[in-house]
């Protein structure tokens, strides 16, 4: 029934500290509320149905576990009972999970029934023999799925209009729920590797929502929008590498932005600030000065991609760890960069701390990588680099070039298409809070 391996036990204790965190948080944030005993009860309920699908190893059990999962992050963020637009909310996201568990359903039975195995390891074992419509609406399936669970475009809609729930919640959805894309993609990667072209289809769906999630974070005003956004191009980044074949690259983002995340979701009411704007704009400093920052950032860049290869061995080849590399410099040196301008240092100052953040941090995101990957060796096709092709590197041209264009501020010239972002990151118009009186927790 269940299998105890690296990826049990590494998630194990990441799911076993985040639920500690938040339930520590909670005793404070949660004091008063009508609700508090019965949020306690399924906080802890949701950390061990999670703990139990990541050592869930019969089909059905997996299944199962899923959908449990789904419907108490639907209850957590429909919480609060007397609140119209937490339930709109709630329905919301419940529909999107039941959708979910329903395209999991039919990619494990579409498993068992070409391989007759009943576990993930005998599925897994049966690999090479998968072929076919079969297989293609197994691997379909259990792709949808994850996307779905992991917020990814065109499937963002349930996030974006979660932010009823309790902070603690948010920082369980954003540091934990939506991870489950990932370990739904890892479990099963020996069904998705099949065939290269499902993987660079994983490729391009990562990548679109890594960049939708940049550009619709853009447009955003208030500060939980903006992490959603930021959560569903990071996610987009985690599918984005088990596309490229590297699972434990997937584990590792999905781990370190679970940190990341949890942090800034607990810390979001410091962001509020009442200050007098700034008469200075991103977008308003000299040429020369956006010259120089865009040679430091580019060189910078450059160096982080060898050093991170010259860690973990990957990109020295001409093959997908080239891209990971790739990816994995673009996503820390945005972290790096993002950082420094939330701090009262001047613009010069700011280019040259850039580096000093930077080299750190990706440091030790290929540390990290290496000692997960360790840890989930013994996992089926756990690395699996696909052969580059041209339309890999047409998706990492257009990727490099649309990102560039997000930081120079370019797409902000059209007013067209600010509106479009604006109306593709709404929530559901019934979840949304239009007066005060309308909530009223306690």
């Amino acid at each position: 029934m269940i299998a105890i391996d690296g990826l049990t036990v590494l998630m194990w204790v990441v799911v076993t500290f985040f639920s500690g965190i938040v339930h520590s948080y909670s005793r404070r944030y949660m004091a008063g509320s009508r609700v508090k005993t019965t949020f306690f009860i399924t906080v802890f309920g949701f950390t061990v149905v999670v703990m139990g699908l990541v050592a869930a190893d019969h089909l059905a059990l997996f299944g199962l576990l899923w959908l449990s999962m789904g419907l108490l992050m639907a209850k957590l963020i429909g919480i609060i009972s007397g609140w119209d637009q937490a339930q709109a909310a709630a329905a919301v996201a419940r529909t999107y999970f039941l959708g979910s568990s329903a395209l999991l359903g039919i990619g494990l039975t579409a498993l068992w029934w070409t391989t007759g195995a009943t576990t993930v390891s005998g599925v897994a074992a049966a690999a090479d023999t998968l072929s076919g419509p079969v297989w293609l609406v197994a691997a379909g399936a259990l792709v949808l799925a994850a996307m779905i669970q992991s917020a990814l475009i065109p499937f963002h809609s349930w996030l974006l209009s979660s932010m009823t729930a309790p902070t603690p919640a948010s920082a369980l959805m954003h540091a934990g729920f939506v991870n489950a894309g990932g370990i739904l993609l890892t479990r099963f990667a020996p069904v998705i590797t099949v065939d290269s072209t499902l993987m660079l289809a994983v490729v391009a769906v990562g990548g679109a929502s890594a960049i939708g999630g940049k550009l619709l974070k853009s447009v955003q005003t208030d500060i939980k929008g903006k992490l959603g956004c930021s959560t569903v191009g990071q996610m987009g980044f985690m599918i984005m590498q088990a596309g490229l074949g590297f699972f434990g690259a997937a584990i590792t983002h999905l781990i370190l932005h679970g940190f990341y995340k949890a942090y800034q979701f607990l810390s979001a009411g410091g962001q509020v600030e009442h200050t007098a704007p700034n008469e200075q704009t991103p977008h308003t400093v000299g040429r020369l000065q956006s010259v120089v920052g865009l040679v430091v950032t580019l060189l910078t860049g450059l160096a982080g991609g060898a050093l991170f290869a010259t860690l973990t061995g990957k990109g020295l080849k001409v093959d997908a760890g080239l891209l990971l590399t790739f990816f994995v410099v673009f996503t820390t040196l945005h972290a790096a960069r993002d950082a420094v301008q939330h701090t009262s240092l001047s613009t010069a100052v700011r280019y040259g701390a850039v580096p000093l953040v930077f080299f750190p941090a990706i440091t030790v995101y290929a540390v990290v990588y290496e000692a997960i990957s360790g840890l989930l060796s013994e996992l089926p096709m756990v690395t699996a680099p696909t052969e580059l092709t041209l339309l890999h590197a047409a998706i990492a041209v257009a990727f490099a070039g649309i990102y560039i264009g997000i930081e120079t501020g370019i797409h902000e010239r059209s007013q067209r298409l600010y509106v479009a972002l604006l109306n593709a990151g709404q929530p559901a118009a019934d979840t949304v809070l239009t007066t005060t009186e309308d909530y009223n927790e306690y």
